[in-house]
């Protein structure tokens, strides 16, 4: 309820505001010469420019506009229609209007007309994002379109996990090297440390195949070194 008279009473300030303002600039119209209609229409010019630019402003500022022109017409419309006010107070001589204001008058419709085409032209591109915006939703609600019909997404195929191979039986190592292949000391030295490292990777000891690939010998070389790691 408090809300409900709360805007009530803003209305009807806002409706004797504009109907002192209204009154302010018809009386000075019609002291600066401009009679009958002409007079009545000057209020409504002032009023409608001030409108206009103020409904700019708001559809400017969401879109990151520039707003300078708006903000000067509705600083230009609201400086006509403050200073019909001030000057219907006492403080001009409405029977001897001076001629620099009635060319102010006279000009006024001019400037209006300027003010508010180019008012108009102003969210030009403002406008598209909005008019897209809206178009995209009425896409979606097509009643034509059936969910139902669309195909389900396919799920994401994820990367099959790589086989764990199995470790291979360790190879017996034979027994006495055979007495036509020598060994170097240094051969040896290296080989014990590739079977060491395997043992601490995998816990097995190494075969005699792994251990050629590891050293890269022939194998009747690797079954020599594989017996004196033994």
């Amino acid at each position: 309820m408090r809300a409900a008279l709360r805007v009530d009473a803003v209305l009807v300030q806002a409706v004797i505001a504009g109907a002192l303002s209204f009154a302010h600039l018809h009386d000075l119209a019609a002291a600066a010469g401009q009679d009958g209609w002409k007079a009545w229409a000057y209020p409504i010019s002032v009023d409608l420019l001030l409108v206009a630019a103020w409904r700019r402003l708001r559809a400017l500022r969401p879109s990151g506009q520039p707003v300078r022109a708006a903000w000067f017409w509705f600083a230009v419309a609201l400086a006509a229609s403050l200073g019909a006010n001030v000057a219907t107070a006492g403080l001009l001589d409405l029977g001897s209007v001076p001629a620099w204001l009635r060319i102010l008058v006279a000009g006024w419709p001019a400037l209006a007309f300027l003010g508010g085409t180019l008012l108009v032209h102003l969210p030009a591109q403002a406008e598209e994002p909005q008019e897209t915006a809206a178009a995209e939703p009425a896409e979606a609600a097509d009643p034509e379109h059936d969910p139902a019909a669309d195909p389900e997404p396919e799920p994401a195929s994820e990367p099959e996990p790589e086989a764990v191979k199995a470790p291979e039986p360790a190879q017996a190592l034979p027994v006495s090297p055979p007495a036509s292949i020598p060994v170097p000391a240094a051969l040896v030295d290296h080989a014990r440390k590739v079977a060491a490292d395997h043992r601490t990777r995998t816990g097995s000891p190494i075969d005699t195949d792994t251990l050629r690939v590891r050293l890269g010998v022939p194998p009747q070389l690797a079954d020599a070194i594989a017996a004196q790691l033994a």
